[in-house]
């Protein structure tokens, strides 16, 4: 593995504050393109009426007086499903219901008390927000601690006025990426272990590990609460032998320090330098980025 993985800091696109991350030119991509091509040709037709030879369009039905009305393609967006642009497309093909309605009409307006679909999914109103941390040290995984500890919380405490948690955990003295989101959906699916989310790892051990732990680490360990599989394990270029690169899908409390553990090493310094496809890239340590609309489509594809 490459040592460049978890080393690498770079620009201030990824510092606290930098809401670089909010842009993306992977906005046309991903699951939207993918399901409008397939309805777009058939159902993409407004009903026209004729007036002498200047064909007329339907207005969109308008309401007004209301407060708090908000356009339909702006809520989609603002629920996560896609870009105001593709939701227009997703409106016009009748993937959206209003209340229990069809709704293909452009401009469409709603209130926050209506009940609004998306292939059947009731979507919520807030915004979903996903911001991707580079855990320092001495900071524990929790939204609160009685003991007056220093969370990860507070390094994030800008990044977003919404309710985000995290997504997994680190130990306090384990460093690298984690996710914070209000997306419990999201959320749920990378923690499950059936969606075998991938992790890399950097470790740092107390001596040399030795070729023959190597292969027993990717042969796959009986560990006390079952048989471990780690999907690759190699070496770090360029580093000595103490240092170790892992990747695996487990989600075992200190499963990493618990492998080498059990091998006669202790973990001296634990990097996670991917999470679920995500690096470190421009990241430097203790700084927050939000996710682009790309990545969450990403994470969002996975099964």
């Amino acid at each position: 593995m490459d040592k460049s993985d978890g080393k690498k800091s770079g620009s201030s696109s990824g510092r606290q504050g930098g809401n670089s991350g909010r842009k993306s030119s992977g906005r046309q991509g991903g699951n939207g393109d993918r399901r409008a091509s397939g309805r777009q040709g058939g159902n993409y037709r407004k009903k026209s009426f004729s007036r002498g030879n200047a064909p007329i369009r339907k207005a969109a039905p308008r309401r007004t007086g209301t407060p708090g009305l908000i356009r339909l393609n702006k809520y989609i967006a603002n629920a996560g499903i896609c870009s105001r642009r593709e939701a227009d497309t997703y409106i016009a093909a009748g993937n959206v219901t209003v209340n229990g309605k069809t709704i293909t009409e452009m401009g469409y307006k709603v209130q926050p008390t209506d009940e609004v679909r998306f292939d059947g999914r009731l979507l919520q109103r807030e915004r979903k927000e996903y911001v991707l941390l580079n855990k320092p040290r001495n900071f524990i995984t929790t939204t609160r601690d009685e003991k007056g500890r220093r969370t990860v919380m507070e390094l994030i405490s800008r990044a977003s006025n919404a309710r985000l948690v995290p997504v997994g955990r680190l130990d306090r003295n384990t460093t690298g990426l984690l996710l914070f989101t209000n997306d419990g959906e999201l959320a749920k699916k990378l923690t499950h272990p059936k969606h075998g989310v991938r992790k890399i790892y950097h470790v740092e051990l107390d001596k040399t590990f030795k070729s023959a732990d190597l292969g027993k680490l990717r042969e796959g360990l009986e560990m006390e609460d079952g048989r471990i599989e780690v999907d690759e394990a190699s070496y770090i270029d360029g580093a000595s032998k103490k240092e170790v690169g892992v990747e695996l899908h487990s989600g075992r409390n200190r499963i990493v320090r618990r492998i080498f553990e059990h091998l006669g090493y202790q973990v001296v310094k634990l990097d996670r330098v991917v999470l679920a496809g995500l690096t470190k890239k421009d990241l430097p340590r203790g700084h927050w980025r939000h996710l682009t609309e790309q990545e969450v489509i990403n994470l969002r594809m996975i099964q």
